[in-house]
């Protein structure tokens, strides 16, 4: 212990990094900054006197310039552009639609979809592809997100374990063996993966999602708002989307997810049933829906903003009134309080555009909800109000004593006018980097920048999708693996490992290499594992006479047990912040699958490989 004290060192600060991350009662940021500083004053107080394995701090903190962390922080920028644009809204709802009714029958489908074509595409941009289409399927149907995100993640690494091209890693342990003469097929160990990634896929898909807890922001704030009915009006006007809509079996069909109220034309109301009427220039339809079907028919431009006023901060536009959604724009629900100035008064003298600067979209009443203009309605104390704006006149309201604003609410209406740029651009990102035209980091950042210059998101959108947690924890998990490798700590693991399962069975030294292997990987890098094991376990295999293919693709499923920690393969870091996971959810549901896997490939290996 003596002879390498800093190796040691490493160890009980990575030790004591894991069990704080694990206990929860620090944030993240905090812990993996303690860690950082740990280490570099460490290396810095006392110096590795051999210059050959001499760490400078400057090596110790170029993981948080890592090209895998760059890849993660651009794609989170160009998910979050996706979002913003609704792009993904119409294939979503076909795939949404082959599952029927049922959404948890929707997710199984995607996800046997995700796990087959990450056999045939690298799972990183499969799983990148995805993302956006969970969770567009979660808001659409109602469920948590979270439900579904990390189990994608954990698929994609299941598909990609079956073949050559499937995952980095089984690329990388290839390249080491055919260095020692063994070559590997692009099918040679799908059989035995296909196995283990069946056996995996039922944990993850019917076991897992119980096993994650719903209590996030989202899904918080997502169920006071789904199922809310708010009374709002649609004016059509000479180039409106509705306008020549017809009715059909006393319904408006082309009004998606709204019950018409009335249709008030030339100021005479006209109700339900609607037989064989057709929408006309200056009708105005009160309608009743949720602030879902409100949001997705303003980004689609079927519904339409009340007028208002010219106000200080767009007195560059050189008009005088906003009438449809523009960048940036956000809906939020605020209550009138009891005593309001507002109460008993209508909507159109309340004074509420004048002084904040937004606009009521809609009004939400437990009784009497009304059939007329909107402008006319009579406000009571405990209304909800929908209230449109941009972001500063929203933040206004926080202020008031009069509008009491629902925290939780606030979220910006899709910009559905550039979805198709943003498709494009998202299209590129992935075909280039699976075809591997381009490296993915170089996909990812020029795809980042090109969603910003495009308009399909902004600045402050981009900075609100990079994820400090995410950063800092990848800087810390590679400043620790940096120096574990100087320090020969990887290296006294692996050769450790050797020689505990010497003189053992052939199957044992089998199962014991992957459990080895799989409780690395989850702490250093995949990669770093791979490469690490790989010449190990073929002189394992040398040494008890037994066939190097069976050690290697052992390394390769082992290598790829990335499931335990969010570090463990970069899936897991993509899926971490749209998830809102915490570290210990990542033990929680990945430790049982690594104790699965291994437990499955302790029988499939021998009996596969004849040991």
């Amino acid at each position: 212990m003596i002879e390498n004290p800093h190796m040691w060192a490493t160890f009980v600060i990575i030790l004591c990094t894991i069990v704080a991350f694990a206990i929860e009662r620090w944030a993240i940021e905090l812990v993996s900054l303690a860690a950082v500083v740990a280490i570099v004053l460490v290396f810095s107080l006392f110096p590795v006197t051999d210059a050959a394995n001499a760490v400078s701090p400057a090596e110790l903190i170029a993981g948080f310039a890592n090209p895998a962390l760059a890849t993660v922080l651009a794609l989170l920028i160009i998910g979050q552009a996706l979002f913003n644009t609704d792009a993904l809204e119409t294939p979503t709802r076909w795939i949404s639609g082959l599952g029927g009714s049922n959404g948890k029958r929707t997710i199984i489908i995607l996800l046997v979809v995700a796990a087959v074509t990450s056999a045939f595409l690298n799972n990183t941009p499969v799983v990148v592809m995805f993302i956006p289409i969970v969770t567009v399927i979660a808001t659409q149907r109602g469920f948590a997100a979270s439900k579904a995100l990390m189990p994608l993640s954990f698929i994609g690494i299941l598909g990609g374990m079956t073949t050559m091209i499937g995952s980095s890693t089984n690329l990388l342990v290839a390249g080491v063996a055919a260095k020692s003469g063994l070559e590997i097929g692009f099918f040679d160990f799908t059989i035995p993966g296909a196995l283990l990634a069946f056996i995996g896929g039922i944990y993850v898909i019917f076991i897992m999602p119980m096993l994650l807890g719903t209590d996030k922001k989202e899904d918080r704030a997502a169920n006071p708002m789904s199922g809310k009915q708010f009374v709002a009006q649609i004016e059509i006007t000479e180039d409106h989307a509705l306008r020549g809509a017809k009715s059909r079996a006393g319904m408006f069909p082309d009004l998606t997810d709204m019950t018409v109220r009335s249709v008030l034309r030339n100021g005479a109301p006209i109700l339900p049933p609607f037989d064989d009427m057709e929408l006309k220039l200056g009708d105005v339809v009160i309608v009743a829906a949720t602030r879902t079907a409100l949001t997705r028919a303003l980004a689609m431009g079927e519904a339409s903003l009340p007028v208002m006023p010219k106000h200080h901060r767009n007195q560059q536009r050189g008009s005088d009134e906003i009438t449809s959604v523009e960048q940036d724009f956000t809906l939020a629900e605020a209550v009138v309080a009891p005593g309001s100035r507002y109460g008993g008064r209508t909507i159109e003298n309340s004074g509420i555009r004048a002084t904040y600067g937004t606009m009521v979209v809609g009004l939400q009443r437990r009784l009497r909800m009304a059939r007329t203009l909107m402008r006319e309605t009579v406000l009571e104390p405990g209304d909800t109000l929908l209230i449109g704006g941009m972001p500063e006149d929203i933040e206004r309201l926080r202020r008031s004593h009069d509008l009491i604003l629902l925290e939780w609410s606030a979220t910006e209406v899709p910009m559905r006018a550039y979805a198709p740029r943003a498709i494009a651009i998202f299209a590129l990102v992935v075909a280039s980097a699976a075809s591997g035209l381009v490296p993915i980091v170089v996909a990812s950042l020029t795809g980042a920048f090109a969603m910003i210059a495009s308009g399909c998101i902004n600045i402050r959108q981009s900075a609100r999708a990079f994820d400090r947690q995410i950063f800092m924890l990848v800087g810390a998990s590679l400043a620790a693996a940096t120096a574990l490798e100087k320090t020969g700590g990887a290296e006294y693991l692996a050769l450790s490992a050797a020689s505990v399962l010497q003189g053992q069975t052939p199957a044992v030294v089998l199962s014991m290499l992957f459990l080895f292997t799989a409780i690395l990987t989850n702490i250093l890098s995949n990669n770093a594992t791979a490469v690490l094991f790989t010449p190990v376990a073929i002189g394992l295999a040398d040494a008890i006479g037994a066939p190097r293919e069976a050690f290697v693709v052992c390394i390769i499923f082992a290598a790829n047990c990335s499931f335990a920690t969010p570090v463990g393969y970069q899936t897991n870091l993509l899926v971490m912040g749209p998830g809102q996971y915490r570290f210990s959810e990542f033990m929680k549901s990945g430790i049982p699958l690594v104790l699965i896997l291994w437990l499955s490939f302790s029988f499939i290996g021998p009996w596969y490989y004849k040991l």
